[in-house]
């Protein structure tokens, strides 16, 4: 049973989403947020390079007040994670874990992606704060300190080589012990970046979120001013956009229109991170504004045509 039709379903309340939100919200249409929160932004602890922002700003900071300036323009919000899509004639049908159904005129992907972070013991705390994800973020953050690269393979290798850029200090603990090929190896050692190949047990830290290094499997403690994680293996959640015949990269990002955020799917749109960009809050924020102007004029140009 249809519980109701919406003009926009928005799928994901990370920061694209809520954006659009804010702003379908100001031209007073009916919208549905639809959210399992479990984003990428749930975790972040600071996000450092943004505007109005100089001492930083955690990613539920961000959730809540956006939760709350769209909920002041009537913004609709529902938490569940949403299983299944499919286009019926001009509408959108939705279908939630929690046996619920929607309709929706116009249909914004917001999924995000997931970065895979191996289970260690009392690492949560420090994201964001003193253990980073992405250099263009915070490789700042880093500049000059005695950095322990947390990560796998080449993705952990690669990240490192990157970091030199602030430092050249830089320890790489390879948890997974993945084999690097020579190249990768010469370049680690022309850097002097240092190679252990051992499973990380846990983060030590002082007031809990402040990185002072890892305890080894094998029991050795590495100290370190700050960390750095790249495991490979992230999720990207654009199942949905599969789903509707959304055209998608190797790597499963969602390809969109430039100017209008539109997927090749009438209709649909895509913001964030789940769409083939740099992965920063700050075009998060504008793909979600960007995507909402264009279903507001989708929307308008639909009511006339009707």
């Amino acid at each position: 049973m249809i519980e109701k039709t919406y003009e926009c379903i928005i799928i994901g309340a990370g920061i694209a989403g809520l954006q659009a939100a804010i702003q379908l919200g100001r031209y007073m249409h009916d919208v549905l947020v639809i959210d399992s929160e479990n984003g990428r932004s749930n975790l972040c602890r600071g996000y450092h390079n943004m505007l109005g922002w100089p001492d930083g700003v955690s990613g539920q900071t961000l959730r809540d007040l956006g939760r709350k300036q769209a909920k002041s323009l009537d913004i609709e919000f529902m938490n569940d994670l949403v299983i299944g899509a499919e286009k019926k004639d001009k509408l959108f049908l939705l279908r939630t874990k929690q046996g619920k159904e929607f309709q929706a005129r116009t249909l914004l992907l917001s999924t995000g992606i997931k970065d895979r972070i191996p289970e260690i013991k009392y690492i949560e705390p420090c994201l964001g704060i003193s253990i980073y994800v992405c250099p263009d973020c915070d490789g700042y953050e880093v500049k000059d300190k005695h950095v322990l690269l947390l990560g796998s393979g080449s993705t952990g290798a690669n990240l490192a080589l990157t970091l030199t850029y602030w430092t050249k200090n830089i320890t790489f603990i390879n948890h997974d012990a993945k084999q690097l090929d020579e190249a990768l190896l010469h370049k680690l050692e022309q850097n002097q970046i240092q190679i252990i190949n051992e499973q990380i047990e846990e983060i030590m830290t002082e007031n809990e979120s402040i990185f002072k290094g890892v305890i080894l499997k094998n029991g050795q403690r590495v100290s370190g001013d700050r960390g750095f994680i790249a495991f490979g293996g992230n999720v990207v959640h654009s199942e949905l956009a599969s789903q509707l015949g959304v055209e998608r990269l190797e790597n499963k990002h969602i390809v969109v229109n430039p100017r209008t955020k539109e997927t090749n799917v009438t209709n649909v749109w895509a913001a964030g991170d789940v769409v083939a960009h740099s992965e920063q809050v700050t075009i998060a924020m504008a793909d979600g504004c960007q995507a909402a102007i264009w279903i507001h004029k989708r929307l308008l140009k639909e009511r006339e045509d009707s």
